[in-house]
């Protein structure tokens, strides 16, 4: 019943008892008692009524307050006669109705609290209500703002899973104008974190073992929480035996006993061991694995340079790729190998301190190159397949798995062989000669020239000094050009032997494959190489009266000696004829001949230019 009708009712009451004076009095002491409620403040009110979705409260005025039900944390809770505080927000509304607040009420009770016991830096308890935009809303005693990069160190990757849960909180911001209050839970944890690292670098120790959590795995390791500060437990630190990533032996959250490897103050870097629990099984493995004995184990890791065997859990061997065949040649270890294979070693080399192991397979089998100097005696002529070629020559298979090498300088009597693609083809058949054998290293040093005999005596007598010659031209260099006298036969004609004109150059006055004529008149046994002159007057004119460039006077008095000029001169006789071609006498060709000043510059020219011929 209303206070409205109970009033109505305690006046025909009164006036039915006649007793007008009291129910003055009463309704008097009743409207001065409405007078003092006022929109906006709190009242304390009882619960008088509950219905489906709104609850009665008794504030002391004509008419019950209506509460809606959901302004209650837990509407299961709310019980009649229940002492609660609210805001009369309307004293009535359209329809009549007291409309008061119970949340409104607690916010403005809960400001009051905060604002004048806390202050921006203190620590708080709140309780996270609800998901918002941008954050959580956190209860203490009012709502308060968490954004979402303050609710953890990491920031919040699963908001939801804060919802419904207590945790203290920093105030970092206090809005009085507005009324709001702003939290971090990162601030504390931040703090507390750096209290916990600075403890605990005091307590840890190198070979301590501690309990720690797994806090991330990367490829490289896991980062371990020991309390306030993370380590690294590398990958390499897990296990004696080889893994492949770090997951295959922790998961995120995992507690595991780690032992402490290293310790940097400075940075608050803790390098952290898991295998280093256990013994190592290197220890006394010279004892269990000597040199030059048989193994078995399994391929467990194939790489470009060869594969890893494991011959027990944390001891693996190395079977580099050069000693997988001594016959095959290998390109890749999958050529032979697959990882799970069984397969049988020799340990060439052992280093237990660095841990490593030398294996090898072909060492199982015997070798095809012992006994091979005797098989391939040295100047001996034997056939092969030219198998590859390099810079510097050509291999040339044997028999299989025995090459032998043709070095460039093998290749010819009277060339200089610039690149063997000049002479052989890969899979080309050739006639050898055995040079010499290598047997410990594995070495045959084969000729290709000297299957033929050295022409050089015949090419000296056949090109004597002022012999023509007729050829193409093979190369154009700054210094001069080469002529082709026949098959692997050049000669080079300096520039000083080519009567240019001074302006004129070497590459404007001649083409490669342009048939020249010219004299020989130089001849260097020891290098075998051949000097060529193009100038009008002949050898032994030029050998004898130098031109005014060379001024060599010396040679021009030996000339006057050697003269008469009316014997020498007639072209016809100049054939030469015993008589005119004394070269012996005639032909001091390291003083006279005018090409020697200019060819005294030109030797390493001339060899520079064979060289990139």
């Amino acid at each position: 019943m209303s206070r409205k009708k109970k009033k109505k009712l305690l006046f025909e009451e009164l006036n039915q008892k006649k007793d007008s004076k009291f129910a003055k009095e009463l309704e008097l002491f009743y409207e001065q008692g409405v007078k003092t409620l006022k929109e906006g403040e709190i009242i304390s009110g009882k619960i008088v009524g509950i219905t489906e979705k709104e609850v009665l409260v008794d504030i002391g005025y004509k008419s019950e307050g209506i509460l809606h039900l959901d302004e209650f944390d837990d509407p299961q809770a709310v019980i009649l006669d229940a002492e609660i505080n609210v805001l009369l927000e309307t004293k009535e509304d359209e329809n009549g109705m007291v409309i008061v607040s119970k949340r409104k009420a607690d916010r403005t009770l809960g400001w009051e609290r905060i604002v004048n016991n806390f202050a921006e830096g203190d620590t708080i308890e709140g309780k996270i209500t609800r998901k918002v935009k941008g954050g959580l809303m956190v209860d203490i005693g009012l709502e308060a703002f968490l954004p979402a990069s303050q609710v953890s160190l990491r920031g919040a990757h699963n908001i939801d899973q804060y919802l419904g849960n207590k945790y203290e909180f920093m105030i970092v911001k206090v809005n009085k104008p507005r009324k709001n209050i702003v939290l971090s839970r990162r601030e504390l944890l931040f703090k507390e974190r750096e209290e916990n690292k600075v403890r605990l670098l005091k307590e840890i120790a190198k070979g301590q073992v501690r309990t720690g959590t797994v806090k991330n795995i990367a490829d490289f390791g896991v980062f371990i929480d020991l309390g306030g500060v993370d380590g690294l437990l590398h990958i390499t630190d897990m296990s004696w035996g080889r893994i492949s990533h770090p997951s295959e032996m922790v998961a995120i959250g995992d507690s595991i006993d780690v032992m402490i490897l290293g310790i940097d103050t400075e940075n608050t870097k803790i390098s952290l061991g898991l295998k280093q629990k256990t013994e190592s099984p290197w220890q006394g493995v010279e004892d269990k694995y000597p040199v030059s004995s048989k193994v078995k184990g399994k391929v467990v890791n194939i790489v470009p340079y060869g594969a890893f065997v494991e011959l027990e859990k944390g001891v693996e061997g190395l079977i580099h790729i050069s000693e997988f065949s001594w016959v095959r040649r290998i390109s890749h270890p999958s050529e032979m190998l697959a990882i799970g294979d069984i397969v049988e070693a020799v340990v060439l080399n052992l280093d237990a301190g660095n841990q490593k192991i030398a294996l090898g397979i072909k060492q199982t089998e015997v070798d095809p190159w012992q006994g091979i100097s005797s098989k391939y005696e040295s100047g001996t002529k034997v056939k092969g397949r030219v198998r590859n070629l390099t810079d510097y020559g050509a291999f040339v298979e044997l028999e299989e798995g025995i090459d032998g090498l043709i070095h460039v300088s093998d290749m010819s009597w009277t060339k200089k062989v610039n690149n063997p693609s000049e002479f052989l083809k890969k899979g080309q058949k050739v006639e050898v000669v055995i040079l010499s054998v290598d047997e410990i290293n594995h070495k045959i040093s084969l000729g290709l020239k000297q299957v033929s005999v050295d022409p050089w005596s015949e090419i000296v007598e056949k090109y004597s000094i002022g012999a023509e010659v007729n050829g193409p031209v093979t190369k154009i260099t700054t210094f001069g050009i080469f002529v082709e006298i026949e098959k692997e036969l050049e000669g080079l004609v300096h520039i000083t032997e080519l009567n240019l004109e001074p302006t004129l150059k070497v590459e404007d006055a001649f083409k490669v494959s342009d048939k020249i004529k010219a004299k020989v008149v130089k001849i260097d046994n020891e290098q075998r190489k051949i000097g060529l002159s193009m100038k009008d007057t002949s050898v032994i004119k030029e050998a004898v009266e130098p031109t005014e460039a060379v001024e060599p006077t010396e040679a021009v008095e030996l000339t006057e000696a050697v003269e008469p000029t009316e014997v020498v001169e007639p072209t016809e006789a100049v054939e030469p004829t015993e008589v005119v071609e004394p070269t012996e006498v005639v032909e001091p060709t390291e003083v006279v001949e005018p090409t020697e000043s200019a060819e005294a510059e030109e030797p390493k020219e001339q060899e520079e230019s064979k060289d990139t011929e």
